[in-house]
């Protein structure tokens, strides 16, 4: 059987992944992935409505996957334990699929409902592990943000090699996200910082 007759959007979308992985997201181009699937890029619109129409399938993807791995890391877990499965699984995953990682990251584009409903899951799992803490809705909200930002710059700065002591940055990242998990109960109270 040819590559041609099993083409299907999910096809397309893991051999984009495996891509974006192994060369950079910037090398995810239609040329790219035709030559990949050894088929012309014109029977690629068959399935995807360009590289745009690539890229939003490839972000739905990544945010699905991000959220498996870390639903399966924090599952049946809670408190303290399960936000810090949850963070080793977010890293992981950003260290282990790079390219795809990269394709999570953007605020969902609001006129793709099926964007926004798989970023809504991970902000939903997020907040459900964070609800132990008492924080309020909006308290919650600040919570996700400052996790996802401490998640992300640790593992940008892993990814670039940037932690050269010879530390063991899986600690280094236990005892971060420890810091975070201690104060955490200030997100839901107005601080002298806001304007």
């Amino acid at each position: 059987m040819s590559p041609r007759a099993g083409l299907d959007v999910d096809i397309l979308v893991r051999a984009a992944a495996e891509i974006a992985d192994e060369e950079g997201i910037e090398e995810v181009t239609l040329a790219r992935l035709a030559a990949k699937l050894g088929v012309r890029s014109p029977s690629l619109y068959n399935h995807i409505n360009g590289l745009q129409g690539l890229r939003t399938q490839l972000a739905i993807y990544g945010l699905g996957e991000l959220n498996t791995a870390i639903a399966s890391a924090a599952e049946g877990l809670s408190g303290d334990d399960a936000v810090q499965a949850m963070g080793r699984a977010y890293v992981e995953f950003a260290r282990s699929r790079p390219g795809l990682y990269k394709t999570t990251l953007s605020s969902p584009d609001p006129n793709n409902a099926e964007l926004v409903a798989a970023s809504e899951r991970i902000l939903s799992l997020i907040i459900n592990l964070l609800q132990v803490y008492n924080l309020g809705k909006e308290g919650e909200l600040h919570a996700v943000r400052g996790l996802r930002s401490i998640l992300h710059g640790f593992a940008s700065i892993v990814q670039e090699g940037g932690f050269g002591m010879p530390l063991d940055t899986n600690i280094s990242l236990s005892r971060l996200i420890a810091a975070f998990l201690t104060g955490i109960g200030q997100m839901n109270i107005p601080g002298k910082y806001e304007s």
